[in-house]
């Protein structure tokens, strides 16, 4: 994809992105077998995601410490109950090509 480091280095400079994959985790914290990919603003995106785009936000400690203490209480199935639902984004195989080099 890129004629060197230098090259590499120059057009991750020029991205307004990064993404990578990461595993997913259930909740004994053992790697699900998908890699899900986090997506990272930097740069004039970064700016404008936390001073324009974000809308809100909330304090969650309790919600983990509720599903922690399901957890340890060898209740999996109502841990995650209160856990929100997490859907694939929709994207065409087209638009991925370029991060399955």
């Amino acid at each position: 994809m890129h004629e060197g480091q230098a090259s590499w280095k120059r057009q991750l400079r020029q991205s307004p992105a990064r993404v990578q994959g990461d595993y997913e985790r259930e909740l004994h914290h053992r790697p699900l077998p998908r890699r899900p990919l986090q997506l990272a603003p930097t740069g004039e995106a970064a700016a404008r995601y936390a001073d324009e785009w974000i809308v809100g936000s909330e304090d969650v400690t309790p919600l983990a410490a509720e599903v922690r203490g399901l957890v340890r209480a060898g209740e999996p199935g109502r841990a995650s109950g209160p856990l929100p639902l997490e859907r694939p984004y929709p994207i065409t195989d087209e638009a991925l090509a370029h991060l399955r080099a």
